[in-house]
């Protein structure tokens, strides 16, 4: 079974680092109502157009999600 994209996005964490990966797994960190259970690609790209307290870079995301199937 595959980690959820919360516990591998965390993996990825470097305040260093201005890696769009670095910077999301950043911002997702500090998001109480992130989907942290799922590895499901609509239901998190939903979150972060529509609900999250940050606006990240939807294109940039989809490229980090290839990082995390190919993990």
């Amino acid at each position: 079974m595959r980690k959820s994209f919360y516990t591998w996005l965390m993996t990825q964490r470097n305040p260093k680092s201005n890696q769009p990966v670095a910077i999301l797994a950043d911002l997702v960190f500090d998001e109480t109502t992130f989907p942290k259970h799922t590895d499901d690609f609509e239901t998190i790209s939903r979150y972060l157009e529509d609900e999250a307290s940050f606006s990240f870079n939807l294109g940039q995301f989809d490229t980090i999600w290839e990082e995390y199937l190919g993990h």
